[in-house]
């Protein structure tokens, strides 16, 4: 017998269909309610059509360094996924590399910003 998991995303939008909240919940999350996020991306594979199928969201109070965050992170984990899926460290890491350049490059445009 397989086991199941259900993940389930609720979006509320305002009148102009941006997304105001976003809550999520999994069957194997030890959490008794469902959790909150300011952003979430979502990717799937279709083998079939060997393309990538997306979801992006971000609610109306996310901030531009905490999207920054969200890149760097996503990226850095995407960077750990790829190298446990494939035998290509050496790619791995010119994702990781990529990642902190990318946050380092935001970091210069902040400090810029805010002089």
């Amino acid at each position: 017998m397989t086991k199941k998991s259900t993940i389930q995303i609720q979006v509320a939008l305002d009148e102009q269909k941006v997304p105001e909240s976003i809550e999520w919940t999994a069957t194997d999350s030890t959490a008794d309610r469902m959790n909150k996020a300011k952003a979430m991306m979502v990717a799937f594979w279709d083998g079939t059509d060997r393309t990538a199928l997306r979801i992006d969201l971000w609610t109306k109070e996310m901030m531009v360094d905490e999207m920054a965050d969200f890149f760097y992170q996503t990226m850095m984990t995407m960077a750990d996924t790829y190298q446990r899926a494939t035998p290509w460290a050496d790619q791995a890491n010119d994702i990781r590399a990529f990642a902190a350049d990318f946050y380092k490059k935001f970091e210069e445009k902040l400090k810029n910003q805010n002089q």
